[in-house]
C-alpha cells in the first residue's frame, strides 16, 4: 500500500501538470485570437437564373450570343423524344487541346449549354463551366409554362417536369445524377468529340440532327485555331466509326453515344469488359469484340434466363444487350439514368443489327475457308 505521503505527492504533482495544461491552452487560445484568420474559397455556386450565365445575347427575345459556337453530334443521346440544342462558348484567346483525341482538355472558363424541348416548349437547359481549380460546374434550369424565365432547380432535380406517355413524365436530373454520367470516363464533356463532330457523318445516325448554321465541326475547329494539337493523320482522315454494314455503323454509334460514356476502357466500370465507347485511333472494334458472344457476367433482374450473351449472333430476342435497351423495368433498363420512356427505334435498330451479325460472320467465315483452299 502506498503511504499516505506518497498520495499526497502524487496528487500535487497531478495538479502541477493540470496548472500547467491549462496555462498552455490559455495561451494557444490567445495567439488563435490574435493570428490574422486565413480565407477560405467558397465553392463555386451557378447563377439563379439562366439569363445570367451568359447565353442569351437578348432574353427577352431569347436571341442567343452569336459568340457563342452551336453545334449538334452525329450521335446525339436519346432522352425520351426531346429536341436539343447546344452551345459552347471559349474564352477569347484560348483553345482546346485535342493532343489526346479521346479525351480533350478544355479551357478553363468553357462553358456548355444544352437545351431541351417537348412538342415545342422549353423544359430545361443545361449548363456546364469549368472552373479555375479544373472542375466542372454542373446546373439545370427550369423553365416557366409561358417559356418567359428559367430558375436554377435544387442539385437534387425535379420530377414530373414534363408529362411523357404510359404515365411516365421527364425529370430534371440532379447533380449527382449528371456526374454519373459525365465523370464514367476521362473527358466530362460529352456529345462535343472528334467522333461527334466528325465532318463523316453517319447518314444513318439515329435520332440525328441537322447541323447548326453557322456551326462547327472538327474542320472548322481546326481552322479557326480553337482546337490544337489534334493529331494530322484525324485531320487528314476524319474519323468514322468502321462497321461491316451500314446497320452495324449506326448501331455502334448508337451505343457510343448513349452507353460509352460509362461502359469504356478508363472508366469506373471498367472491370465489366464491356466497351462500347468508339476508339478514335484503335485497330479493332471493342464495342463488338466485348459483345459479340461474350457471357453476360451478371444477370439483371427481370432479365430472362436464356440471355447468357451480351449479344447471341441471330437471336436478338436472347440477347442480353436488347433486352436492357428496350426494358424501362427499373433494374433492368439502360441507360439507367435519363430516360423514362423506351427508345423504339434504337430497340428496332439493334434488333436488325444482331439478326445480320449471324449472316456477316457465317459469310465471314466461309470467305476465310475459301480463301484457305
Amino acid at each position: 500500500m502506498r503511504s499516505i505521503a506518497t498520495t499526497k505527492g502524487f496528487r500535487a504533482a497531478r495538479r502541477r501538470r493540470l496548472a500547467g495544461t491549462g496555462a498552455m491552452l490559455i495561451l494557444a487560445l490567445a495567439l488563435l485570437k490574435s493570428a490574422e484568420a486565413i480565407p477560405q474559397t467558397a465553392p463555386a455556386r451557378p447563377p439563379q437564373n439562366l439569363q445570367d450565365t451568359g447565353l442569351y445575347a437578348d432574353f427577352e427575345s431569347l436571341r442567343v450570343d452569336p459568340k457563342h459556337l452551336a453545334f449538334a453530334p452525329q450521335y446525339p443521346l436519346w432522352t425520351d423524344g426531346a429536341i436539343k440544342r447546344r452551345w459552347i462558348s471559349l474564352p477569347p484567346g484560348t483553345a482546346i487541346d485535342g493532343s489526346d483525341p479521346d479525351a480533350w482538355n478544355f479551357p478553363v472558363g468553357t462553358r456548355l449549354w444544352k437545351e431541351f424541348s417537348f412538342n415545342g416548349q422549353r423544359i430545361e437547359t443545361r449548363y456546364l463551366e469549368r472552373q479555375a481549380d479544373g472542375q466542372w460546374l454542373y446546373a439545370a434550369y427550369a423553365w416557366s409554362s409561358d417559356g418567359r424565365e428559367a430558375q436554377l432547380v435544387s442539385e437534387r432535380g425535379r420530377s414530373a417536369a414534363y408529362p411523357l406517355a404510359g404515365g411516365r413524365s421527364h425529370a430534371i436530373p440532379g447533380v449527382s445524377d449528371c456526374k454519373v454520367c459525365h465523370q464514367g470516363g476521362r473527358s466530362e464533356v460529352l456529345g462535343f468529340s472528334a467522333l461527334q463532330l466528325s465532318p463523316e457523318r453517319d447518314p444513318g445516325a439515329l435520332h440525328t440532327e441537322a447541323r447548326p448554321d453557322p456551326g462547327v465541326d472538327l474542320n472548322s475547329l481546326v481552322e479557326k485555331g480553337l482546337l490544337v494539337g489534334l493529331p494530322r493523320s484525324l485531320q487528314e482522315n476524319p474519323p468514322r466509326i468502321a462497321a461491316g454494314s451500314a446497320t452495324e455503323r449506326a448501331a455502334l454509334g448508337y451505343l457510343h453515344g448513349n452507353c460509352g460514356h460509362c461502359h469504356n476502357e478508363q472508366g469506373s466500370l471498367k472491370n465489366l469488359g464491356l466497351f462500347l465507347r468508339h476508339v478514335s485511333e484503335a485497330n479493332d472494334q471493342p464495342a463488338l469484340a466485348s459483345t459479340i458472344g461474350q457471357p453476360v457476367k451478371t444477370p439483371a433482374p427481370g432479365q430472362s434466363p436464356d440471355a447468357v450473351l451480351r449479344i447471341e449472333p441471330g437471336h436478338p430476342d436472347q440477347s442480353g444487350l436488347l433486352q436492357r435497351v428496350a426494358s424501362r423495368y427499373p433494374a433492368l433498363q439502360m441507360p439507367p439514368l435519363g430516360t423514362e420512356v423506351v427508345d423504339g427505334e434504337a430497340a428496332e435498330l439493334l434488333r436488325r443489327w444482331i439478326a445480320e451479325t449471324d449472316v456477316f460472320r457465317r459469310g465471314a467465315r466461309l470467305q476465310e475457308k475459301g480463301g484457305q483452299k
